[in-house]
């Protein structure tokens, strides 16, 4: 494959020799191409909004020019800053010296300084008259055509640099990400809840049931360790410590295939508060994605998909087991084995561990899923399912736990934490013979937690909150992929990892 086009979406341009003879011309005119640094007084955004009182005022805007075009003895360049773009009108026979040599030797996709007079051109458009450029960095490489843009899926996550370049609103999209983020910080630290860092690297993985990545800790005499999957037994010892209210943002791994809703590498919320069941979390959810959506869409019904979802609380409730049995006739909270064994072959679910938790969280996606669409509180799962969480109030076949899910995909995690040692132990030994049984995803046996459980655990409730999947919601998206600024991606071949040197 050719290198120097993006006339295939799926490769990036080589170096320009021109623009190298255009580096030589500005340095032999005593211009540095890539200065130090240079004082920006205003974005576009700024200016266009604040015309009125900006207008007949020198500014200083620094940005990627986007478009260059020559009408007679005016230059005028579109430059594209995190804001949003706007016009630099030059008149170039006002222009001194080393600011016409700069023109001269600039091109689409150099970044530029413009000092001048905010005004408005012939035809009504806002722009900077311009009476001084600076070259800021010059482009080696020649950007995708302003028509065909950037638009091939695969190129756009593997060059995500050029994508931002070309397509503003992939920046949006993360700055969104970027308030969600923070406005669940905001929450918590509302609720005297203390932000820490819990170990990514753990001898023993747990708090949940996923195929852990491996890695090796040489200094530790080649001891095995495991990414985490997540961060839920460290915080959990700091509640019995006394914390009272802990979260961690926290980058969780899960060795598993990746899909439209999955990440191998993923961003969550987890936060434990003592003297606190999941009812207090159900509360705190529908307060904090309302809240959101109120903040940044200016009501509580945003558009996704071509659908309206509602934030405006009470969110539903679903009582999934019960559910399910209404459509199905199967009782999930007292499937054996061997049922779930005959289970996985009848209903052709295909899963390769066909035992109680892989066929009741199977048919949950084949028959409840769908009707998950508006924000939806799953509740009370099989006790099976749940190791680390206290058994339902008048129910021993539940456990009290919550999913809550939007736009069918599941956005949190929340149970009424297991506080009693002796309890936790049996549902450590029963995921041992699981995992023993070849159940991959089946967390090891960790007595040390058990040890910090013993000294006596306080009620507590305890929840993961997605960062991904509701920015989804917010911004429109259908794969994790478009949220995520450097998703994994497949290695390209030796041909197409050739660069200048290699032509």
């Amino acid at each position: 494959m050719e290198i120097g086009s993006f006339d295939r979406g799926d490769n990036i341009s080589s170096i320009d020799e021109a623009k190298l003879e255009s580096i030589k011309a500005l340095r032999n005119g005593g211009i540095e191409p890539y200065p130090y640094s240079y004082s920006v007084t205003h974005h576009a955004k700024e200016i266009k909004e604040s015309f009125a009182e900006l207008e007949g005022k020198e500014v200083s805007i620094a940005g990627r020019a986007m478009q260059l075009r020559q009408m007679g003895g005016i230059t005028f360049i579109d430059i594209q800053d995190r804001s949003g773009r706007i016009q630099g009108l030059i008149r170039n026979n006002e222009l001194d010296e080393k600011s016409l040599l700069v023109l001269t030797n600039s091109s689409i996709g150099d970044t530029l300084g413009i000092k001048g007079v905010v005004m408005k051109s012939k035809r009504g458009e806002i722009s900077v008259g311009a009476r001084e450029i600076t070259m800021l960095s010059k482009t080696l490489r020649t950007l995708p055509n302003k028509w065909q843009g950037l638009t091939d899926t695969e190129a756009r996550y593997r060059y995500r640099h050029v994508d931002l370049m070309m397509n503003q609103e992939v920046l949006k999209t993360f700055e969104t990400r970027s308030k969600f983020m923070r406005h669940v910080r905001d929450v918590l630290d509302s609720r005297g809840a203390i932000e820490v860092e819990t170990p990514i690297l753990q001898d023993v993985y747990g708090g949940a049931k996923a195929k852990p990545f491996k890695t090796t800790y040489h200094t530790l005499d080649d001891k095995q360790m495991y990414l985490r999957i997540s961060d839920e037994l460290y915080l959990k010892r700091l509640i019995i410590g006394g914390a009272e209210r802990v979260y961690e943002i926290s980058k969780d791994f899960r060795n598993e295939d990746a899909d439209t809703i999955h990440n191998p590498e993923f961003t969550q919320i987890e936060y434990y508060e003592a003297y606190s069941d999941y009812e207090t979390f159900m509360k705190m959810m529908e307060e904090m994605l309302s809240s959101f959506a109120l903040k940044t869409f200016g009501g509580m019904k945003i558009e996704y998909q071509g659908e309206t979802i509602d934030f405006t609380p009470p969110f539903a409730r679903m009582y999934w087991v019960e559910e399910l049995k209404k459509i199905t006739g199967i009782d999930v909270s007292t499937m054996s084995d061997e049922e779930a064994r005959k289970l996985n072959d009848a209903e052709l679910l295909g899963l390769k561990h066909p035992d109680p938790y892989h066929v009741a969280d199977s048919l949950f996606d084949k028959y409840l899923k769908n009707k998950t669409y508006q924000p939806t509180f799953v509740l009370d799962f099989p006790a099976y399912m749940c190791p680390l969480t206290k058994i339902k109030r008048g129910n021993p076949l539940r456990a009290e736990r919550f999913e809550l899910y939007c736009g069918r995909m599941e956005v949190a995690n929340s149970y009424s934490e297991l506080t009693d040692p002796t309890y936790q132990r049996k549902m450590f030994d029963d995921q041992e013979r699981e995992r023993k049984k070849g159940d991959e995803e089946a967390p090891p046996f960790d007595e040390e937690f058990l040890d910090a459980m013993e000294y006596g655990m306080p009620p507590t409730a305890g929840i993961g909150i997605s960062i991904d999947r509701p920015t989804m919601i917010f911004t429109n998206q259908t794969s994790i992929k478009e949220v995520i600024l450097f998703p994994p991606m497949k290695s390209l071949p030796p041909n197409e990892l050739s660069n200048e040197k290699d032509q």
